[in-house]
Parts: structure tokens; C-alpha cells; sequence
């Protein structure tokens, strides 16, 4: 089971190419992983797919606290840009708590179950929530720091879009 992280803990980023401060970790710099996964809405959803755009995927789980909180600002991001890509991922032990808590949050982006973590671990996500974002190349070029909220998110995808 992952961690949550406690919202306000300290954590040290640095800022490159317009983009603010991000939280360190394996995941930056690092390509998407390949993957084809079934929504829980019953489609499929490719690494290939997500090419060419930018992408936010979203770490979750019904235990974490934190991931109450942010899942909501991250879906109000998702409604107000219909160019960004959101996808998330549950990490729980059962779908049909990953299932529970994307229909109680009203969640209107692609939402996967991540059985035994392997998209974690591929993602090389240890704490949750964890926001990652993706440029059009699929490359991680940033991550959330713990207490980021989503005016931070909207930041870091802003200076993507101008090539930061």
C-alpha cells in the first residue's frame, strides 16, 4: 500500500523552464511507461494514445486523505480545459473502491484501477496523491510538491503550452 503525503510537509523543488517548483523524484525526466489499460467505464486507454498531448495522471486512493482534496480541483481543471488529458489512476486494493470514490467525486476523466501497482511502480510513484504532467513528447516534466493545489497544476500546464 502507498503512503499519503501529509498536505504542507516541506519539500524542496527547483523551477526550469517557466515551469514552478517541483517535487523531486524518479518519475521527472523520465518517458511514459507503455501501458493499455480498461477504464473503469469499460474503454481502453493507451500510453500511445496520450502522445501528442499534455497529460496530467493523477495517483489516488480511497484511504488517502489528501486525494479527497485534490481530486476535485484536478476534475474542475479537467471540465475547464477540454484540450488537457487527465487520467487517473486508483491505487486501491479493489476496483470497486477506486469505482466508488470516482462516482462520489463526480470524476468526469478516464479513471483506471491499478491492480497490484504496476502503474506506480512504472511511474515510479511512492506516495499518493501524486500529480505528474506530461509534455506532448511524453516525457514527466513535472510532479506535485506535498499541499500543491491546483493553481500550481494550472502553472506548470500553462508553461508547457508555451514551450516552458
Amino acid at each position: 500500500m502507498l503512503a499519503c503525503w501529509i498536505v504542507g510537509a516541506a519539500a524542496l523543488g527547483c523551477a526550469a523552464g517557466g515551469l514552478p517548483p517541483s517535487e523531486p523524484g524518479p518519475a521527472l525526466g523520465r518517458s511514459l511507461p507503455e501501458f493499455t489499460r480498461r477504464t473503469l467505464a469499460g474503454s481502453s486507454i493507451s500510453s500511445e494514445a496520450l502522445r501528442g498531448k499534455i497529460v496530467v495522471v493523477e495517483f489516488f486512493a480511497q484511504y488517502c486523505k489528501p486525494c479527497w482534496t485534490a481530486l476535485p480541483q484536478v476534475q474542475r481543471l479537467a471540465a475547464g480545459d477540454p484540450e488537457l488529458v487527465v487520467l487517473g489512476v486508483g491505487e486501491d486494493e479493489f476496483a470497486s473502491e477506486t469505482e466508488m470514490m470516482a462516482q462520489q467525486l463526480g470524476l468526469s476523466f478516464p479513471v483506471v484501477h491499478d491492480a497490484g501497482n504496476g502503474l506506480a511502480a512504472r511511474f515510479r510513484v511512492g506516495k499518493i496523491p501524486a500529480t505528474l504532467l506530461l509534455d506532448r513528447s511524453g516525457v514527466v516534466r513535472w510532479q506535485a510538491r506535498p499541499g500543491d493545489g491546483v493553481v500550481e497544476l494550472r502553472r506548470a500546464v500553462a508553461a508547457l503550452r508555451s514551450g516552458g
